[in-house]
């Protein structure tokens, strides 16, 4: 029995078993095979017949890379997944990653714009022009918002039709 719990040091190119996987990462087993419905151009382990599954060393890579955006970065798996595709698994394994668009590639955001429009309304005073009281800002910014959420359920029903 005690020579079955010693385990054996596998060389890096070695396949794992996802209970290898799990340990060397140190997650869960089911969070792998979620991970593996979700990132499918990234993680396809060897499957045999009975079902058991194999990570090959760039399957481990792409589960260390997703760990990284995940658990330590914070990221969405969404957002994760859209960093894997537009920069690489190797990118972010090295650390070389840009998690926000610089100011070339931004493009004008409708929230960024609302919340500018809301910052200047608290800070800025046009001349000739009295300041609002708080409430009165408030009903204008809550008349606002109503506005750009009606546009944004125009366009859900335009893409659902």
């Amino acid at each position: 029995m005690a020579l079955a719990k010693l385990k054996t040091d596998k060389s890096a190119d070695a396949f794992r078993s996802i209970g290898e996987a799990a340990s060397e990462l140190g997650v869960q087993t089911h969070v792998i095979r979620y991970w593996e419905t979700k990132f499918p151009a990234h993680i396809k382990p060897l499957k045999r017949r009975d079902g058991r599954r194999f990570f090959k060393p760039e399957d481990l890579e792409a589960l260390r890379a997703i760990q990284e955006l995940v658990h330590t970065q914070g990221m969405t798996l969404k957002g994760a997944r859209t960093l894997l595709e537009d920069q690489g698994i190797e990118a972010v394994l090295a650390g070389d990653i840009r998690l926000a668009a610089s100011a070339d590639d931004a493009k004008p955001s409708p929230a960024k714009a609302l919340q500018e429009t809301v910052r200047a309304a608290f800070d800025a005073k046009e001349e000739g022009t009295p300041a609002l009281e708080g409430r009165e800002r408030l009903a204008a910014m809550l008349e606002e918002m109503a506005d750009i959420k009606s546009r944004l359920d125009a366009v859900r029903s335009r893409a659902a039709a």
